[in-house]
């Protein structure tokens, strides 16, 4: 090495730790291991001869750039490539694997403060297996997607705590085993970083406790035992004594000692489990993700980076530290996603911009809103205000507080049901309305008050939404079942027309219903809110039964493509012309041509959680359910309910008012971290699909891949999961096996048709490679 190069070196070292105020001394300079090369200084390269001089071949270079970073390694066609050392300014610095100017492979990251990452990078991220180890002395080792912790892994706290199981966003989420250094243990499960769900506490003294808990507190069934032998078996709550009720059993005994009394508020109250803190765990202020190599351009030197996205506002700099991951913009969140786009064509967590360049290919128009508005005049205008005024009724109709999800099987009987009338000159407890006089029905209302509960759906604004100045619109014709639907003016939710024998289905499994979403949030299975029936007075006594359910593709992101796949291929195929495609066609499984491309973790989820809701469907005997999939292609229109620049020109906005944005503008509302909590299993996934085609006509379900990728994002839910094995499905079965395929057909038993189906999906469905 030059004395010339030496002097740079040092004179560059010391700028950095002046700049960031180095504690701690190093015993040799950063760049002591590092081969001998010549230095090139980006500002003495010609611009012209750096992009005309483009070579394939790979080259050992020492880089001192114009802004003070430093790069040494592997270096092809004027990026990192292959093996290199790359230190930031500010201190930061990674050794290992590049890939077109991008942290790729095994590496090492090292922050100023002393903290460290080791092991698997993806475009920058830290993805797959490594080990962090913060300033601190805290240490975690195991599962990372997209800079999260997530999967399996174990952290160890510098408070000498210990935690051992799974992580979904940066969080303790799943089934785990906390160590406390005192020597008293949880296992059990975790949801959010906070002890839920059925888990056995361990006390240091002796003590235990086996049964629920609920944010981070025994609640609902459990049992305290003593070091001693005795025990105490009851119904737990924090809240009101009413809530709470138990047995106390002495040592040996197999039945309650008379006249003692044990108060669950000594455990509340006491020291043993107010000691039981989650340790805060240590994050980086900043993300390998966020860093860059400066790259000179043709023009004086452009810096090519990563969009760096501030984590709440709160990432301090001078300790790389945050409070536990408690950042509003998290909760309900199942999946961090950060780093990303520069607006130039930058290369995506999910692949290559090269995935973009076939979006000419397809001729995208943004769909427009779908149905008539149901105005004065329209046929069915007084059915919806009989609507509008029931709901308003039942959803404002005054009721005991829910403090509890645990529900009496009272609740869930077939005879639990509530009659109002409604005459037009009011009563005691209707308003008086323009509408006929008319009888409301309501199923089953404290399920399915408790279930908006459980969706998170706002009571106030459940009533806005359906009962607001809007009116509702009917879509253009009813489905192949003869049902309606309606649409709220904002899309939230779809009202659906129902048979009697749809109700009773939903009234035989809805207590199977409520405690299979109760138990996964992921569940893809259609979310119902409410189930209700309009009988009208007068000669005709109609009834009109419906179900109000959640709009699936409620969702920002303009829907181009929809799928409704069954994983059957007699008569399911689209009789339309090319022509007459657009983005409110519902194509079906023989009109399907892509392969979805999931990222590896949440394809796991995504297996797990359609096995979950098959065996649900096949236990209560339902079939002809499918899989509902819209794909929202990137680098294309988004609705307009975020900021965006005033337009210059009328040409700027295509269909409904839709703004075209840029691919730069796409993908920062996709890489806002403000936004990662609208991203969950099946809602504003990004992802990748890959065309395929079919070389053997209908007789070939799935077609070949043919390499042809798009980025996108994803939005599916089952749907339809109301339809009995009936005589009626079973005849159908047995007149189209004589003149079908018997396996090509819908209606089979639904043991069979969980498996048909699931084996589809699970083709169509792949792991990202």
């Amino acid at each position: 090495m030059s004395k010339e190069y030496k002097g740079i070196v040092k004179a560059w070292e010391a700028t950095v730790r002046k700049s960031q105020g180095f504690t701690k001394k190093r015993s040799h300079t950063i760049f002591g291991t590092m081969m001998s090369a010549t230095v090139a200084h980006a500002d003495d390269e010609d611009p012209s001869s750096t992009t005309t001089a483009t070579t394939t071949t790979q080259q050992q270079k020492e880089v001192l750039l114009p802004n003070g970073d430093f790069y040494t390694g592997q270096w092809l066609e004027g990026l990192p490539h292959g093996s290199g050392k790359y230190l930031w300014t500010d201190g930061c610095m990674y050794c290992g694997e590049w890939q077109k100017g991008k942290t790729t492979g095994k590496g090492r990251f090292t922050w100023p403060s002393g903290a460290s990452y080791e092991g698997d990078f993806k475009v920058g991220y830290m993805d797959g297996i490594g080990t962090y180890t913060g300033s601190s002395g805290d240490t975690y080792k195991g599962c990372w997607v997209m800079n999260l912790k997530h999967g399996q892994g174990i952290q160890n706290y510098a408070t000498g705590d210990c935690y051992d199981g799974e992580w979904k966003k940066g969080l303790q989420d799943g089934h785990g085993k906390y160590q406390w250094k005192s020597g008293t243990n949880y296992v059990g499960e975790w949801n959010g970083g906070i002890m839920n769900g059925n888990g056995v506490m361990n006390f240091e003294d002796g003590n235990r406790y086996d049964g629920n808990w609920e944010d981070g507190f025994p609640k609902g069934n459990g049992t305290y035992r003593w070091a001693d032998g005795g025990y105490y078996v009851g119904v737990w709550s924090k809240g009101e004594a009413k809530e709470r009720s138990g047995t106390y059993y002495t040592a040996g005994s197999q039945e309650a000692e008379e006249g003692s009394e044990w108060d669950q508020q000594e455990l509340f109250l006491g020291e043993s489990l107010s000691a039981c803190k989650i340790s805060v765990t240590e994050v980086a202020s900043i993300y390998p993700s966020q860093k860059a190599c400066y790259v000179p351009g043709s023009d004086a030197g452009s810096f090519k980076q990563m969009k760096a996205h501030s984590y709440d506002g709160n990432s301090s700099a001078a300790d790389g530290r945050l409070s536990n991951y408690s950042m509003s913009s998290w909760e309900g969140s199942d999946s961090g996603v950060g780093g990303g786009f520069d607006g130039e064509g930058e290369e995506s967590y999910y692949g290559y911009t090269n995935v973009n360049e076939n979006l000419n290919k397809l001729r995208l128009q943004p769909a427009k809103k779908q149905g008539e508005t149901i105005s004065k005049g329209h046929k069915n205008y007084e059915l919806m205000l009989n609507l509008q005024l029931g709901i308003r009724h039942s959803v404002g109709r005054p009721g005991p507080p829910l403090t509890s999800l645990d529900l009496k099987s009272s609740a869930f009987d077939p005879r639990e049901k509530v009659w109002t009338k409604f005459p037009p000159e009011g009563s005691k407890y209707t308003v008086p309305h323009q509408s006929c006089e008319f009888r409301w029905k309501d199923y089953c209302p404290l399920v399915f008050r408790t279930l908006r509960k459980l969706f998170n759906v706002d009571p106030a604004d459940y009533m806005i939404s359906i009962c607001g100045d809007d009116a509702l619109r009917e879509l253009s014709s009813p489905g192949k079942s003869g049902s309606f639907f309606y649409l709220t003016n904002d899309d939230r939710y779809m009202i659906k027309t129902m048979k009697k024998a749809e109700v009773k289905v939903l009234i035989r499994m809805l207590p199977a219903y409520y405690n299979h979403v109760r138990q996964f949030e992921n569940t893809l299975v259609t979310k119902y809110f409410g189930l209700h029936c309009v009988k009208l007075t007068g000669p005709n006594q109609k009834k009109v039964r419906f179900i109000i359910m959640g709009n699936l593709f409620n969702t920002e992101y303009a829907i181009h493509r929809r799928f409704d796949l069954k994983g059957s291929s007699h008569g399911r195929i689209t009789c339309k012309p090319e022509s007459e495609i657009d983005a409110s066609t519902t194509l079906k499984d023989l009109d399907l041509n892509y392969l979805f491309r999931l990222q590896r973790v949440w394809y796991q989820e995504f297996c797990r959680q359609v096995d979950r809701d098959c065996e649900l469907l096949e236990q209560e005997r339902v079939m002809d359910y499918s899989l509902l999939v819209g794909i929202h292609f990137r680098e294309s229109f988004h609705r307009a309910d975020i900021p965006t620049p005033p337009r210059t020109s009328d040409s700027d906005v295509v269909g409904g008012g839709a703004p075209r944005l840029s691919k730069a503008e796409i993908d920062k509302l996709v890489l806002d971290p403000s936004r990662w909590a609208s991203i969950k299993l099946g809602m504003n996934m990004p992802a990748r699909v890959e065309k395929t085609v079919r070389r053997d006509g209908e007789t070939q379900l799935v077609g070949e891949p043919t390499g042809e990728l798009y980025q996108v994002i994803l939005t599916f839910g089952i749907i339809d999961i109301l339809q009995d094995y009936d005589i009626s499905k079973k005849l159908e079965h047995a007149y189209k096996s004589m003149q079908y395929d018997p396996t090509s057909i819908s209606a089979v038993d639904p043991k069979q048709y969980s498996r048909r189906f699931r084996d589809f999906i699970f083709k169509v469905f792949v792991e990202e490679s």
